[in-house]
């Protein structure tokens, strides 16, 4: 199944939700990076949840999330656009650490102790920045405290995959639900109650459910509108060209440095692997931009 995001709002307005489905796309994404099993569960989450932070954008906008603790696993980076593009990448991919029960422990291999920063482009002189501490460092839960403290939305978050030993990921996918002002919190409380009788998402995942079964499955009894239905997957921004800007950034100080030293450059995209190499000319032809004759 293609991987994509299902946005609906109740009829009555007072809540709107989230359901996806990203297997593919973590899989491809953690394919390119190599992780093992832990580190994939942990990217895999973090992607989900951009892939739902990037769907309430506008055209255009994009947001970036910052997950850094003091575990192993050092940070987990995203980036996620409003047309469903999403890519990232951790710290150490090499990080696989078990719970006692032989469960995949992403909260201990992140780091108990952290911040999770919110960065979106919204197309004005300087991004919207929000910082909380990390919370559950599970994910799901640190962006609900992150929509609820930064953005003061009463959020529930929920995000699962499913990883076999030998590392493939054969199930991931999230929901997000958001009540929407003014508040009725007899309804924040019968949903929360709602979804906490509900069966575990993996198990939803694994056993197949789309996005729209999810989100039927959430708000069950809810008289609500589908408003979007949105392709999900791994795109990344880099450019040879944007590449070129980064050093460019550098200052002919830098840059000739590196050419005296170095004889050329090779700089790696840290969210695709894509490898763009710059020889002397290539150098040369930069510093000349920043300081012409």
């Amino acid at each position: 199944m293609t991987d994509y995001l299902v946005r609906a709002i109740a009829k009555s307005g007072s809540v709107r939700a989230l359901t996806c489905v990203t297997t593919n796309t973590v899989s491809e994404v953690c394919r390119r990076h190599g992780t093992l099993p832990t580190a994939t569960a942990a990217l895999g989450r973090a992607l989900t949840a951009g892939a739902l932070m990037g769907a309430m954008l506008k055209s255009g906008q994009r947001v970036a999330m910052r997950f850094e603790g003091n575990g192993p696993l050092k940070k987990i980076v995203i980036e996620a656009d409003s047309d469903g593009s999403v890519r990232g990448y951790v710290g150490d991919t090499q990080v696989h650490m078990l719970r006692p029960d032989g469960a995949l422990d992403v909260p201990n291999a992140l780091g108990r102790a952290g911040f999770l920063t919110v960065a979106k482009d919204l197309g004005l002189k300087e991004p919207y920045r929000g910082t909380v501490q990390l919370y559950t460092s599970g994910i799901a839960e640190d962006l609900a405290l992150y929509l609820v403290e930064s953005e003061q939305i009463p959020s529930a978050v929920g995000i699962a995959e499913f990883i076999e030993q030998d590392g493939e990921v054969t199930a991931c996918g999230g929901f997000l639900i958001q009540a929407i002002p003014p508040l009725d919190p007899l309804v924040v409380e019968e949903l929360m109650d709602h979804i906490d009788k509900l069966p575990p998402l993996s198990e939803l995942l694994r056993g197949g459910k789309t996005p729209e079964e999810i989100m039927e499955m959430l708000l069950s009894g809810m008289e609500y509108d589908i408003l979007e239905k949105r392709a999900v997957g791994f795109a990344c921004s880099c450019s040879r060209e944007r590449i070129e800007r980064v050093l460019i950034s550098m200052g002919t100080k830098e840059l000739s440095s590196i050419l005296k030293e170095q004889h050329g450059a090779e700089v790696t995209c840290e969210f695709c692997g894509e490898r763009y190499r710059f020889s002397e000319a290539d150098l040369e032809r930069l510093i000349a931009e920043v300081e012409p004759s």
